[in-house]
């Protein structure tokens, strides 16, 4: 059914949009994409059927293809340089068109240009999602959805395409907020766990007995449980999310912290360790080497 429904355009072939945008093509949807790599294009390009997928040499172009155009960038400033910058979404869209922003950007931003697509007759929905890459390729993501009603039930048909479990979280701009505080939460679990492993192996313990520990007590958390045995212990670090990735959405939550007058003095300190290990490690570590920032784990390989 979803083949009869019109292209979906697709801005953004990254690590996340290639295998979401594959996952549509596996389920009958045809793409416009736009990505200005052409190793991305071909990758897309590689197995779909004739005529499923073609690219368009910009945003605006997309926009005129296509009445739902999904963005999976990499932060609110790529978001408003597609959006507005020459060759960008908005001066050309018409409406009953929808935008769908499934990056992780500022809330307060994708108010704003959701405003600025209302004043053109068109909507915005704020989509960002949860899952690994391995996810993303088996079309099982979590996805929040931020918007109306009217815009989530032209979202919904697409977004299924992507994911398992939709979550609506309220207005547009409020998935944005959630992915962002619930990231925090997370890093925040994971340092709190790392810190935990750091002083046990200092004190000469079982680290992997300290593990099955906090895993059947108080202290369990999703990184205790699929972080510290599977990627640090192992030496692994293979985790799956980057280390920049996850200081980016420790300053949109800070960002919300700022907007809401909220002294989140946990979030600043956890933001402050982040940044020294991307500092130490690059933005491309995996999230799961902050163990290694703090000090006597195997080296990086």
């Amino acid at each position: 059914m979803a083949a009869t429904d019109g292209p979906v355009g697709f801005v953004g072939l990254g690590m996340m949009g290639l295998p979401m945008a594959r996952s549509l093509l596996r389920r009958g949807w045809r793409l416009v994409a736009c990505d200005p790599s052409g190793a991305a294009r071909a990758a897309l390009a590689e197995g779909a059927a004739p005529g499923a997928a073609r690219f368009a040499d910009t945003p605006a172009e997309v926009a005129e293809a296509c009445r739902v155009v999904v963005l999976m960038l990499p932060d609110s400033r790529v978001v408003a340089q597609v959006m507005e910058g020459p060759g960008g979404l908005i001066a050309v869209l018409r409406p009953g068109q929808l935008v769908v922003d499934m990056g992780s950007s500022v809330p307060s931003e994708t108010r704003r240009l959701a405003a600025a697509l209302a004043g053109r007759g068109a909507a915005m929905v704020d989509a960002p999602v949860s899952g690994s890459v391995v996810k993303a390729t088996s079309g099982t993501l979590t996805i929040m959805v931020g918007g109306n009603d009217q815009a989530f039930a032209l979202a919904e048909p697409v977004l299924r395409g992507m994911g398992e479990t939709l979550i609506r979280t309220g207005p547009v701009g409020s998935a944005h907020a959630m992915k962002a505080l619930n990231n925090y939460v997370y890093a925040a679990g994971l340092l709190a766990a790392v810190e935990a492993l750091r002083m046990g192996e200092r004190l000469g313990l079982d680290l992997g007995i300290l593990t099955e520990v906090m895993n059947a007590s108080s202290g369990r958390n999703v990184a205790t449980e699929t972080k510290l045995r599977q990627e640090i212990l192992s030496g692994r670090y293979q985790g799956g999310f980057q280390l920049g990735l996850m200081r980016k959405d420790l300053e949109t939550a800070a960002a919300i912290a700022a907007e809401t007058g909220f002294p989140a003095r946990q979030l600043g300190l956890c933001l402050e360790v982040w940044n020294g290990a991307v500092a130490a490690l690059g933005a491309k570590a995996d999230n799961t080497e902050i163990h290694r920032h703090l000090g006597g784990g195997p080296e990086r390989r």
